[in-house]
């Protein structure tokens, strides 16, 4: 049977292993950090399922379509 893994599980495997992967190292902008990572396929993701309609996209993020537009400009994701 195939094990199916949440999305907060994911975050946290990956947080561990960047945490352990810093070897002491004191930790910065880790919240930027791991927003902009998932931002981006979450962003690229919509914009597939939607079928690059933006209106539609910003409805199932429930994000602004401005707010939409900007954030794929600055993802350079193509419009």
């Amino acid at each position: 049977m195939e094990k199916k893994t949440d999305i907060p599980d994911c975050v946290n495997q990956s947080l561990d292993q960047y945490f352990k992967d810093l070897n002491g190292e004191n930790p910065t902008n880790v919240y930027d950090m791991v927003v902009g990572l998932i931002e981006k396929p979450l962003l690229t993701y919509i914009m597939g399922i939607s079928k690059g309609n933006q209106s539609k996209a910003a409805e199932i993020l429930g994000l602004n379509r401005n707010t939409l537009r900007k954030k794929l400009k600055q993802h350079k994701i193509d419009i």
